[in-house]
């Protein structure tokens, strides 16, 4: 009997081990390429797959899914699975997975050094270094935010946004959070208090959002959230870029309703060359690296496979994102 086909149409870290794992029960179908691949070479791909593994640049929907007349998975190499469309896949019977766990504390250690590097101007002040301007010491020059003693609001309160408080208990912040369940253990370990988005919101001096995005976050963080926050705050987001209207943050900023905003994460990726958070010097900017380390990236690609190879074997995955799929009949996935 033939072996199923998996396909990996980008670079994965280790890639060795990952594709020496998954040829022992599958043909690998990889692609050893950063660039999204062409359109056509794609889909010629993911038309002989029964297993898909992918980043979440890649967007399955209906369309795509109809060039895959033998698809049983798609492993997600990423926490987030915004870019799969649940609905669709489980409609077709196709089990889809996520890499959760591995990449919490990588993600936190980026989402922390947002914090950081927004109240403590780090990017304005190394680009003012580089550009020529720093002609001396002055008594107000770069003068930022202090992070230690400050207040930080957490809103949504996951394994990332656990691994943040952690982080932030070391700087000795006051904590805030609010999530849709309370997390007694930790205002037990960690100090931290659960309190409506509201008063979260006009106490903190960073406000951080840490939720996926579903139909129910989507642009949760707006106008009215921005007009809550002090005027000397920092908002931070690098969960996913749907969570925030851009629009009524730009406001935000421009009118000098909060002091300055960290964003790893945007509603368009990339960011146009032409936006307005690029020509904003209180706006820290970077491209969607939360999990980018070699070490945390190798793991998530491990993950997946160990996702891959359950499904393929007639296994349920750990990481199963759409149970409703999976029923099992005489030992096989129907």
């Amino acid at each position: 009997m033939a072996k199923p086909v998996v396909f990996i149409p980008s670079k994965i870290p280790e890639e060795e081990k990952v594709l020496r794992f998954l040829e022992a029960f599958a043909e690998v179908d990889y692609r050893d390429e950063e660039e999204m691949l062409d359109e056509d070479v794609f889909y010629d791909g993911l038309s002989r797959a029964s297993g898909l593994m992918i980043y979440s640049r890649n967007k399955i929907r209906g369309h795509v899914l109809d060039r895959a007349p033998l698809l049983k998975a798609v492993s997600n190499i990423a926490v987030g699975y915004d870019n799969l469309d649940l609905n669709e896949l489980t409609r077709r019977g196709i089990l889809a997975t996520n890499t959760p766990d591995v990449l919490t504390e990588t993600t936190a250690d980026l989402a922390f050094s947002l914090v950081l590097a927004s109240g403590r101007r780090i990017a304005e002040a190394d680009a003012f270094v580089k550009s020529g301007g720093w002609d001396g010491w002055l008594p107000s020059l770069m003068l930022g935010k202090d992070v230690h003693g400050a207040t930080l609001g957490i809103i949504g309160y996951g394994r990332i946004g656990s691994a943040i408080a952690r982080r932030a208990r070391g700087f000795n912040m006051d904590i805030l959070y609010n999530n849709l369940v309370r997390e007694e253990k930790d205002e037990q370990e960690l100090g931290i208090r659960f309190v409506p988005v509201e008063e979260l919101l006009q106490n903190s001096d960073y406000v951080l959002v840490q939720v996926p995005l579903t139909p129910q976050t989507e642009k949760m963080i707006s106008e009215k959230q921005f007009g809550l926050m002090k005027k000397d705050a920092y908002f931070i987001n690098a969960s996913r870029g749907g969570v925030v209207d851009e629009a009524a943050l730009i406001r935000a900023l421009q009118e000098k309703q909060i002091a300055g905003a960290g964003l790893d994460v945007f509603e368009h990726e990339p960011i146009d060359k032409t936006h307005p958070f690029l020509s904003m010097p209180n706006v820290v900017t970077l491209p969607h690296i939360g999990s980018a380390t070699w070490q945390t990236r190798a793991k998530m690609a491990m993950k997946a496979a160990e996702n891959m190879a359950a499904i393929l074997q007639g296994r349920r995955p750990v990481n199963l994102v759409n149970p409703d799929v999976w029923t099992v009949k005489d030992g096989t996935v129907q």
